[in-house]
């Protein structure tokens, strides 16, 4: 496939009872995993701290045009669902390749970026973040701008740049076809092909206020294109396919 699986990233869960306390800022209560896992970078307090902290911030809402307010509902909604969602299918993915390949991935940095991914779209304007219909141009550049966002709210949290790197830039690819753009030497490690991969697969089954689920056969014959282009090694593709076959949450 020409995915040479060796190299590094080339540039540089929570619960359900404690969800709601989380997303609003505290950890009071929590036992030491809620408060010492990447959910205590998703809340309200954390976000708004980093917002001032940050000018980067920001400079891409000004290029935007987009006011600076926080979506609570957003922030919410991605802690209970998709945050968590994307960390166990990406966990299940891990927990089915071969043993060969597995030694090549970063568990804790591929499980923490699956959570936090999309952290950033709590600063895309509703109206383009949940718009019923298909976007514009336009408001795709906006859109598009939700990962630099969450690597912005993230630099200065202390996660490690293998970690940073791949919410930056997980919507990425070996074809370099995706967003932010990146450099020539840009290289699509196994962790960011396991994560690009999880979140794909949690973003077309779940449902949205702009569309149903799409069920599991069908997205993965979308997210087997990938494997067609190039852009997904077919052992990761078969994880997946693997772990959707399996009730079981992966533990990995």
């Amino acid at each position: 496939m020409g995915i040479d699986i060796q190299k590094p990233l080339g540039v540089g869960g929570i619960s359900n009872i404690y969800a709601q306390r989380a997303f609003l800022g505290g950890t009071s209560g929590m036992d030491s995993f809620e408060s010492t896992s990447a959910a205590r970078f998703a809340t309200k307090n954390y976000i708004e701290n980093a917002i001032s902290a940050n000018p980067g911030i920001k400079n891409i809402l000004r290029q935007m045009n987009a006011p600076l307010k926080l979506n609570l509902k957003e922030l919410q909604e991605l802690s209970e669902n998709h945050a968590k969602d994307t960390q166990n299918i990406a966990a299940g993915i891990i927990s089915n390749l071969p043993k060969a390949l597995k030694q090549h991935v970063d568990v804790k940095a591929v499980k923490d970026a699956a959570y936090l991914h999309d952290v950033g779209k709590v600063l895309i304007p509703v109206e383009i973040l949940n718009k019923n219909g298909s976007l514009t141009d336009a408001e795709k550049k906006i859109m598009h701008r939700h990962s630099e966002l969450s690597y912005e709210i993230l630099k200065n949290s202390g996660l490690d740049m293998k970690t940073l790197n791949l919410i930056k830039y997980h919507h990425q690819n070996a074809s370099h076809t995706g967003y932010p753009k990146v450099p020539a030497d840009f290289f699509a490690d196994i962790n960011l092909q396991i994560l690009t991969a999880a979140d794909k697969y949690s973003a077309l089954t779940e449902p949205r206020v702009y569309k149903a689920p799409m069920d599991k056969d069908k997205a993965l014959a979308i997210i087997y294109r990938d494997v067609a282009n190039g852009n997904l090694h077919p052992f990761v593709f078969k994880a997946l396919k693997d772990y959707t076959e399996n009730s079981v949450p992966a533990v990995v």
